[in-house]
């Protein structure tokens, strides 16, 4: 690490710099340090940007390694005995049982990221075209996301980057004017409980593309090593660890989830409004301890219930 020096407007601005390789560029980390400053008050901010830039290059690694701690051969297994006790296999699904997927899914992933429609109109949008006096934004995206579903089923695309892209274009062409877009420079997100809390911090901007990448790549690496549940819940924390859209990152994140799921010959999968707080802790765990059993644990029983409706 080092010290920068820049004159601007007749005062001398201090910075701290770090500089680092990732796929044959050079990166910078950058924090100000303040004008002006006597060679005591550098020093003390010098240490603490120091621990602020030693915490972002651990963050970066956390987000960077999809798996830090790879399952055993036994925990294998069990999960590979776990897939095989889904109550229900893709193929059993008739078209009837696909439509009242959708409207679900598309019903229950809207609502956890605020939709205020409600699982009657969400089924009025989609079979017969009537608009209930709700946001537009909020209809558009029902529309979106069903549409999205429908892709999925169809494309035989697994993951890449434009996939992704893709996801988020279908999803939100109608209601948001960066759909299809990655975070442009100088866009970056935090996600923040009620008190201020800050729960979730996105990659940087710059590192979007390439962490990304490198999740496609351990896809590629690991599709046969691991059963189709542990590929599609990394694949969905990891995406939403990387977090590379404005808006949008758990709508598409758990329609990848799904396009994982299929095409590892797995039923869809919906999450409930009513489970959106052991889904965030699923996510947070994930993130904080690389632990992925609660996720996994809400795979299952979703799958359960959603058994339980289309009997």
């Amino acid at each position: 690490m080092y010290i920068e020096k820049r004159k601007a407007n007749g005062k001398v601005r201090y910075y701290l710099g770090h500089s680092f390789r990732e796929e044959g560029k050079v990166h910078k980390i950058r924090k100000f340090l303040g004008s002006d400053l006597d060679e005591k008050t550098l020093k003390d901010r010098e240490e603490k940007a120091k621990i602020l830039i030693l915490e972002e290059i651990e963050k970066y690694n956390i987000i960077k390694d999809p798996l830090k701690f790879e399952p055993s051969l036994d925990e294998i297994n069990y999960l590979k005995r776990l897939e095989n006790q889904i109550p229900f296999k893709i193929n059993h699904l008739s078209q009837s049982d696909w439509k009242i997927f959708s409207e679900l899914f598309t019903y229950n992933t809207n609502a956890i990221e605020g939709s205020e429609l409600n699982s009657k109109e969400v089924r009025d949008i989609l079979e017969e075209d009537k608009w209930p006096d709700k946001s537009k934004e909020d209809i558009a995206e029902t529309y979106g996301v069903n549409g999205a579903i429908d892709f999925i089923r169809k494309t035989k695309e697994i993951i890449s980057l434009d996939l992704i892209l893709n996801l988020h274009k279908i999803v939100f062409r109608n209601s948001k004017n960066f759909a299809g877009q990655f975070r442009k420079p100088g866009e970056e997100v935090v996600v923040m409980a009620s008190g201020g809390r800050v729960v979730h911090e996105g990659a940087p901007q710059p590192r979007i593309v390439g962490l990304l990448r490198e999740l496609i790549d351990w896809y590629e690496q690991n599709k046969k090593k691991y059963p189709g549940i542990v590929l599609a819940a990394v694949v969905h924390n990891q995406f939403e660890n990387i977090h590379p859209f404005r808006d949008g990152n758990g709508r598409v994140g758990r329609i990848l989830l799904n396009n994982i799921l299929l095409k590892n010959n797995l039923p869809p999968l919906n999450i409930d409004l009513m489970n959106r707080q052991e889904y965030y802790a699923a996510l947070q765990e994930y993130e904080k301890r690389h632990n992925l059993k609660p996720m996994i644990e809400l795979i299952i029983k979703e799958y359960n219930a959603f058994k339980r409706i289309i009997k």
